[in-house]
């Protein structure tokens, strides 16, 4: 019932192990004793072996370990070990120095108000250490310098999950195509790394947020290798980027790959009169929403692209990903800040007038949501 702390001074050390060693090459000589089920060793990082490295020397040199000394053999690399100990004693090293207090976590394991905690973030990047992958589109981590452990699904992308037995844990028994290689591919690039993660939004126990990497956003990347689809209830949430995802995944599309082996397009492609044309405003819907009415008599609804209107914040989800009813007498386009202000921005200036009309895309009808035409510029 009452959560353990850490010694004084072990996430110094697993710390210094991860920046040396996580993603690098190493040589290893490996022991294993009589009777045992671990097997031991010493770790060399470097790129000769007579000159690597020795990484437990290393530890001990910086006091991060307490060195073995009764009831082990005797040998020339113990008795080098402990005079490194002896020496990181007399400097006050690491945990041979004063202060042990603080250096122990403080780790929170739940966010009270998870809303309002994404709230005061207000979509800027926060440190964190991935710490474990759960699969391809989900994992945990520590928010850094404070030590809070979140689950965080990846905004905008759904990769294939394992189905659970009745304890909750993955049933290796069940294969689902493509899950153990998605959580692979993500594991490989991003366990133990450090990232900064950007919070946008919470569904049931789980935060929904951005991971961003020096080397590129692991979404748009899990899209265009094919291991992830775009899903329209999270991607919402998204402040930029969604427009890369949908372009990542359509690439995926056109080279059949992975999810995609079997996929056949069924959105016709825009051409001619299609592609671009002139109309006139009839009816304004939402903050990106409206409906013209061509030359020919036929009234078309177009999205504007690349922007997101005003949505409904903090509306939770089910299991599948549907919104959870609302609230009796909830009126969106009231009780939603500046969803009304919004469309009438749009009315007062666009009602009634005729426009050019270049149409970015068409998004395919999926998850209930019909086909959509996007215009990249309405002016």
């Amino acid at each position: 019932s009452e959560t353990t702390k850490d010694e004084p001074w072990a996430w110094e050390a697993r710390e210094f192990l991860r920046k040396k060693l996580i993603g690098e090459e190493v040589f290893f000589i490996a022991e294993k004793p009589p009777n045992a089920v671990r097997e031991y060793g010493t770790v060399f990082l470097g790129k000769d072996f007579s000159t690597a490295e020795n990484i437990s020397e290393s530890l001990v040199s910086e006091g991060l370990v307490t060195v073995r000394r009764e009831g082990v053999r005797q040998t020339p690399e113990l008795t080098r070990l402990v005079e490194l100990e002896d020496a990181a004693k007399s400097a006050g090293k690491g945990k041979w120095g004063t202060g042990a207090s603080e250096h122990v976590r403080d780790i929170k394991w739940s966010v009270e108000n998870m809303r309002a905690f994404v709230d005061k973030h207000q979509y800027k990047p926060i440190k964190a250490l991935i710490e474990h992958v759960r699969d391809g589109s989900t994992v945990r981590a520590f928010l850094l310098p404070d030590f809070y452990h979140i689950t965080l699904m990846i905004s905008g992308i759904r990769c294939p999950g394992f189905k659970l037995d009745s304890n909750g844990k993955p049933d290796p028994s069940v294969k689902v195509e493509y899950a153990e290689e998605a959580r692979y591919f993500v594991e490989v690039r991003l366990l133990q790394r450090e990232v900064e993660i950007i919070l946008e939004s919470v569904n049931n126990n789980n935060f929904i947020g951005t991971i961003v990497h020096p080397k590129g956003n692991i979404a748009e990347i899990l899209l265009k290798e094919g291991f992830a689809r775009c899903v329209d209830w999270s991607i919402v949430f998204m402040k930029s980027g969604a427009d890369r995802l949908r372009a990542a995944e359509r690439q995926a599309k056109e080279a059949h790959k992975r999810l995609w082996k079997d996929w056949q397009a069924t959105v016709p492609k825009i051409t001619g009169k299609e592609k671009e044309f002139t109309a006139t405003v009839s009816e304004i819907i939402n903050g990106d929403a409206l409906v013209v009415k061509q030359a020919n008599g036929a009234y078309k609804k177009i999205f504007l692209s690349s922007i997101r209107p005003p949505k409904e914040s903090g509306r939770a989800n089910d299991d599948e990903g549907k919104p959870v009813p609302r609230p009796k007498g909830f009126r969106p386009l009231y009780d939603i800040p500046y969803m009304f202000e919004a469309r009438e921005y749009l009315r007062k200036k666009l009602i009634g007038k005729k426009v050019h009309v270049i149409v970015d895309y068409i998004q395919e009808a999926r998850d209930s949501y019909p086909e959509k035409n996007l215009c990249y510029s309405c002016n």
